[in-house]
């Protein structure tokens, strides 16, 4: 058979690559993965502010790179995911070096160090796109290269991008101010503490961002006396051995006000509660029961450990990004039995003892009824579902009413004035495609209406929907779509 040899045009899939999804804690996270890769045992990571374009390096003592190495990291797609590797080895797709700095700037300069001599590669899109070709320059331009600095031991390497018009907006009409910059670069230290606190903890690896180190976040709290350590236990999926370990968090009347507001993560305690699924001791994926179970308020002190190996991800689907995962059908059903386990203790200890046994201790969390959810997408307000008075309400009130509470209280959460945002109008004979988590609260709050009497038919249902904040970019037609479906009308 005949076959035509053909090479994508590269201003297109270049600008597309820049697309897949990266934020820039994800994308800095990515390209940290690359010097443990190299066995660096220090990596420093640094944000350089000027006005128009800024740089970000990221300099680590790893083996370095010989030529031919080096031009092989900076092809794109340089490795076959099916590939066998080595133990520990965090890369699979050889896209994370060009598609995580692409999606932060325009230009990706790479200087390293193999044996005593150095070797060079810059990527600059800019060039990319005029010419639509992929020429890669095999020289830094001196300007840039000044500004890498040298590298000091045999071995090591630096990764630099600029031209940052997607981190700061380089080359646009708006560029970011110094103070949104540094909050970002903020952001992207609680997030390297988070995702690296395995590897941290080891002692093995040090990590630093503008000359500060990064002290590794534990989500378990496993120094605190009173967190719960399930016991570990090791799962076999498709030849591959999982291990699963459950942490039960202490109930706030334990904590300090800083170890509570700590433990909570950048997320908030709701949103850190579910599973921790890490590859060779770095997060993948959390804050979450995946499909399982849905997020409540006394599921918050769960979190259940699951560590894989590298060899097991085209099982579990990771993804280039190393920032989404799929469970596998022959891992759900174990999982959820451990981890209904972990709930039911979570459930105890969060209604239980919502009063310490200690006389004259009060309860340490927050008295805040709203609390900022440290999202930068979805509600930028949740309702604080472990304050003392509300956790004591629920200790009250019957299964049946404390879900009828739980799905109002959802609604003043998603109804708050703070976080209603615009959505764009859709045709009203247009279905829209809605998540299932979207449907499954429609189908919550339509079958409520009903059951208590407030909607008497079809018409009046579909009325009261439309106007909650909630639904709002979900039109008539499709609110209709999901009732019929989910037979709450006839």
């Amino acid at each position: 058979m005949d076959v035509i040899k053909t090479e994508p045009s590269a201003a297109p899939v270049i600008h597309a690559l820049r697309s897949i999804g990266y934020n820039p804690s994800t994308a800095v996270a990515d390209l940290v993965d690359n010097s443990l890769d190299a066995k660096a045992s220090v990596i420093n990571i640094n944000f350089e502010y000027n006005e128009s374009d800024g740089m970000i390096t990221i300099t680590d003592n790893g083996t370095g790179m010989n030529e031919e190495m080096l031009q092989t990291a900076m092809n794109i797609g340089s490795k076959d995911p099916r590939a066998k590797r080595g133990a520990n080895e965090l890369g699979r797709f050889g896209m994370g070096l060009k598609t995580a700095s692409f999606s932060l700037g325009k230009r990706l300069s790479v200087l390293t160090k193999f044996e005593g001599v150095y070797h060079e590669r810059c990527w600059d899109l800019d060039h990319v796109s005029e010419c639509n070709e992929w020429q890669l320059f095999t020289s830094i331009p001196e300007e840039v290269k000044e500004k890498m600095g040298t590298i000091e031991e045999n071995s090591g390497t630096i990764v630099c991008i600029d031209k940052l018009d997607r981190f700061m907006g380089y080359g646009g009409r708006r560029t970011l101010k110094e103070t949104s910059f540094f909050n970002k670069v903020s952001r992207i230290n609680k997030h390297l503490e988070f995702v690296f606190h395995s590897i941290l903890e080891k002692n093995d690896v040090q990590m630093f961002i503008n000359g500060k180190e990064i002290i590794p976040w534990d989500p378990f709290m496993r120094y605190h006396e009173h967190t719960i350590e399930g016991e570990i236990q090791i799962l076999r999926i498709n030849e591959n051995r999982i291990k699963v370990q459950y942490f039960i968090l202490p109930h706030a009347s334990h904590l300090t006000e800083p170890e509570y507001k700590k433990a909570g993560g950048y997320k908030g305690w709701r949103d850190h509660q579910g599973f921790y699924i890490y590859r060779e001791n770095r997060l993948l994926h959390y804050g979450d029961w995946m499909g399982l179970f849905p997020k409540d308020a006394s599921a918050q002190l769960a979190r259940v450990r699951i560590d894989l190996p590298n060899a097991a991800d085209s099982d579990w689907q990771v993804d280039i990004k190393k920032s989404g995962i799929n469970l596998p059908e022959e891992a759900k059903r174990r999982l959820e039995a451990i981890s209904a386990i972990a709930r039911k203790v979570s459930k105890e200890i969060f209604y239980f003892r919502t009063q310490s046994t200690k006389t004259g201790q009060t309860f340490k969390g927050s008295l805040n009824t709203w609390e900022q959810s440290g999202r930068e997408d979805g509600p930028q307000f949740i309702l604080n579902r472990n304050h003392p008075i509300l956790a004591e309400l629920f200790n009250k009130v019957d299964d049946e009413t404390a879900k009828l509470l739980n799905l109002y209280l959802k609604f003043v959460q998603l109804g708050s004035p703070s976080n209603i945002i615009d959505s764009p109008k859709v045709p009203e004979e247009i279905i829209q495609e809605v998540s299932d988590a979207q449907k499954e609260l429609v189908i919550q709050f339509a079958s409520t209406l009903l059951k208590i009497n407030v909607a008497g038919d079809e018409e009046q249902l579909l009325n009261m929907l439309i106007t909650q904040p909630a639904f709002d970019g979900i039109n008539r037609a499709t609110l209709k779509k999901i009732v019929m479906e989910a037979g709450l009308l006839d």
